[in-house]
């Protein structure tokens, strides 16, 4: 009997492991897997990728969240790291030529802190020392010395004039506007009126030698600005040799302790050169001496501000790396990823200097690895680009976003950009890389290693081993209770069923590390020492009690008969189809009713969801399949003549997937055959041109929703559910389901072609077409066959009479419609 030979045996209704075959009692005698279980591609392409040293030969990791991708990606990356050397620190240190363009120096790891420690120090003591030793009583006696000549110098050449005017008979007398020749008569200085009452040839003589003087004064003026310049610069000189000599020694000790790195030794020669020209900065109150007296706390921000120069700013250091460093940057900004330029309020307005340059993720990752979310990255705006350019240039340039996009240009700094060496590791769903490798032209070339994770992996008696580890080292890691042998057999065949097949095992460990933990909580609540298979149990139980609300007021108004279901008796072109609705965190199966309606005309088959625009493009195609499919089995010999509509009854939202295609189908065949379906049965499978059966999707949830139904009901021996035999393997049906399967109140058939499903439909043989190309009489496609023909012959009957009634239809006022 076809019924008994298509239900699907007891034992492939799922896959339940035997706990006894685990060979331990409890996790405790199980060693924690280290690694992640069934993604050998994947790490092989990773361990590829990540090793390989060559241009455009970033990462990107994808699969679907809880696989595992970030745990084995850090497992993975810390053990590579540690075998690498650890790269340089970088520091930006003051540019003495061009203060805007702050120079980047690289130096061995941990002596980028030792420096600016070192420079520190050195700032704090030239502090000290500069202005202990000008106040000392040698700077003050040799600065004297100086003074002292200068003023004797000077009162020698005044001296000098003052005599060769008297001679001249002039006296050199100061005033506001400078030094004036006064004529001298009896030895007094002459008023003007006696000047004016001399003899004209004795005012001409004076005038005469009121010149001479005047060049010998412009002389002397000449002389004493000279004497005065020679002076300062002596006086320069003397402090630049005191200055040197307080901050000499410090530079030297630190020139022997940097001998080997020629960009410190540049960066003291500088600050040696620089120092003298500065000294004021050192010296409180004489940095504005000869102005107006500047506010204390004024001037020590100003000093504050010069002296930065001197110091050290540590971008990037690896004091505390072992290996290379690995970052994963989970807010890939700009900022975050690029670095930044600080600023600081400063008497109303802002102001920085390259102290301010902090580093971003990129520069810390420089000679390692940076770690990005896909999502984070391409929400965080400019980030993107910005990592684009920054791989193709190979140097890490530090600008703010306002700098980039200014209408008009400032004067702010420009740090120098640092070379970077660094491997980009993307993780993200396989979605976006499929966008960004059709769409992006960059990304082709930047990133040339896809790891692909899977989301199951074979039920063998190796994953099976790994997986008893997975669940041992989450009791280590969390401090869980240990797994009994049926608990964690019974965590094995959840894994199967969310794999959604008897011979795999699913790899979304989120979902599995979720139940372990779960089920900790119920064996606590229940007083064990261990979980126990009951305990897995509840904790699969509590949470879809949590989450299917949704699931049971469908369930409830399918008992009301609010939803029209029905599960026993049979009625002709209606058939009980089965959906899925998926909330989230929850999925569950929904019959829904499935009629058909055929009728006399050459219209065809009308899908009326697709109408109304509530198909989706894959329901669309498998109704056009299902057309095909009439069209090849019964318009061989006779045109298809026959009009219909199929629908969703009661189903509101779109519709999608070419599941109910097999389903649309019986409805169909049982319209034009007149045969009435058994309403006890529901039915699951998408089909193809040739009649055959084909797998769905979720079928395991599909039998259980309407077993739902039935069991709501009460199950009477006949309801059941019709799946593809292909979908055999996909079967891990609760304990309920199968408890019921096994005392015959409820089945499960499994057919390959439309012709089994229609027979256990029916309950009428489908019919093989004979030799003649007739079908046997009786027979379901002997029915639908009889049908068409007589649509057909009723349409060739039909059309002459249509044509002459087109013909005798009065047009212009004549009866055959012809023009006079």
């Amino acid at each position: 009997m076809l019924s008994e030979r298509l239900k699907v045996p007891l034992e492939r209704l799922r896959c339940a492991l035997d706990p006894a075959e685990l060979g331990f009692e409890t996790t405790e005698e199980v060693p924690p897997t280290d690694g992640i279980i069934g993604q050998d591609r994947a790490l092989k392409a990773m361990e590829f990728g990540l090793q390989i040293g060559l241009d455009g030969y970033n990462l990107y990791v994808a699969g679907p969240v809880g696989t595992g991708k970030m745990t084995s990606l850090r497992r993975y990356l810390s053990e590579l790291a540690s075998k690498r050397p650890t790269p340089p620190d970088w520091c930006y240190i003051h540019n003495f030529e061009q203060p805007d363009n702050p120079k980047a120096i690289s130096l061995p790891a941990g002596m980028g802190h030792e420096l600016a420690q070192d420079m520190g120090t050195f700032l704090e003591r030239a502090r000290e020392e500069i202005p202990r030793i000008f106040q000392s009583e040698d700077y003050e006696r040799r600065r004297n010395d100086l003074l002292r000549d200068l003023e004797t110098r000077r009162e020698e050449f005044s001296r000098r004039v003052q005599e060769d005017a008297r001679r001249e008979g002039f006296l050199v007398q100061p005033t506001p506007a400078g030094l004036a020749l006064v004529p001298l008569k009896d030895g007094q200085p002459m008023t003007a009126e006696d000047f004016e009452a001399l003899p004209q040839d004795a005012r001409r003589q004076l005038e005469e030698h009121r010149e001479r003087i005047r060049e010998e004064m412009e002389q002397f003026l000449r002389a004493n600005r000279e004497m005065e310049q020679e002076a300062r610069d002596r006086i320069e000189q003397l402090d630049r040799e005191t200055s040197l000599l307080a901050v000499g020694p410090i530079l030297d000790g630190l020139r022997q302790k940097y001998a080997s790195l020629p960009q410190v030794l540049d960066l003291l020669n500088q600050v040696q050169n620089d120092i003298p020209h500065h000294i004021g900065d050192f010296r409180p109150g004489e940095a504005h001496r000869g102005t107006e007296a500047a506010p204390a706390a004024f001037e020590a921000l100003l000093r504050e501000d010069h002296l930065v120069r001197y110091r050290v700013n540590v971008l990037v250091d690896n004091r505390q790396t072992q290996g290379a460093p690995v970052v994963i940057e989970y807010r890939p900004t700009y900022y975050n990823l690029f670095g930044r330029i600080d600023y600081q309020a400063r008497l109303g307005g802002t102001v920085t200097d390259f102290t301010m340059i902090k580093p971003g993720a990129i520069h810390r990752a420089n000679g390692g690895y940076l770690v990005v979310q896909a999502k984070d990255i391409f929400t965080s705006p400019l980030s993107w680009e910005a990592l684009k350019r920054t791989l193709r240039s190979k140097e890490a340039q530090v600008e703010n976003l306002g700098e980039q996009y200014s209408a008009i240009p400032t004067a702010t700094l420009r740090p120098e950009p640092i070379p970077i060496d660094v491997k980009v590791v993307m993780v993200g769903p396989p979605v976006f890389y499929q966008l960004l490798y059709g769409l992006d032209e960059d990304f082709p070339r930047l990133f040339g290693v896809k790891a692909d994770f899977d989301v199951e992996v074979d039920r063998t008696k190796e994953s099976i081993r790994q997986y008893a580890g997975f669940i041992s080292a989450q009791c280590q890691t969390k401090g869980l209770k240990p797994f009994d042998k049926s608990a964690v057999a019974r965590v094995v065949d959840y894994a199967s069923r969310a794999a959604e097949d008897q011979e795999r095992l699913s790899t979304r460990f989120l979902e599995m590390s979720r139940l372990i933990t779960e089920a900790d909580f119920w064996a606590s609540q229940s007083g064990n020492r261990h979980v126990t298979a009951q305990d897995v149990d509840r904790a699969v139980r509590e949470k879809a009690y949590r989450s299917n609300l949704v699931e049971e007021k469908v369930q409830r108004m399918i008992l009301e008969q609010t939803i029209h279901i029905s599960t026993a008796g049979a009625a002709p072109a209606r058939v009980n189809g089965l959906s899925i609705i998926s909330l989230g965190d929850y999925t569950f199966g929904r019959p829904s009713l499935i009629t058909a309606r055929t009728y006399l005309g050459t219209q065809g088959v009308v899908n009326i969801e697709r109408e109304i625009r509530l198909s989706g493009r894959i329901h669309s195609k498998g109704f056009l399949i299902l057309a095909g499919y009439l069209a090849g089995k019964y318009a061989q010999d006779k045109p298809l003549a026959v009009s219909g509509s199929i629908t969703f009854e009661q189903v509101y939202d779109e519709v999608d997937g070419d599941s109910a295609a097999s389903t649309e189908l019986y409805a169909l065949l049982s319209s034009l055959s007149g045969l009435p379906l058994k309403q006890s049965i529901a039915v699951t499978g998408s089909v193809n041109q040739q009649g055959e059966v084909q797998a769905v999707g979720e079928v395991t949830r599909k039998v259980e929703g309407f077993f739902e139904v039935c069991k709501a009901r009460g199950l009477n021996g006949e309801q059941g559910v019709i799946i593809p035999r292909d979908n055999v393997r996909n079967l891990m049906l609760r304990d309920e389901v199968v408890e019921a399967v096994k005392e015959g109140k409820f089945s499960v058939w499994a057919v390959s072609t439309i012709d089994e499903g229609i027979e256990l439909l029916t309950g009428v043989p489908a019919g093989e077409r004979r030799p003649d190309g007739a079908y046997p009489e009786g027979t379901v496609h002997y029915l639908v066959d009889k049908r068409l023909r007589e649509y057909a012959q009723r349409i060739k009957e039909f059309r002459p009479i249509e044509a002459r009634r087109e013909g005798e239809r009065p047009e212009d006022g004549h009866p055959n419609g012809d023009a006079q």
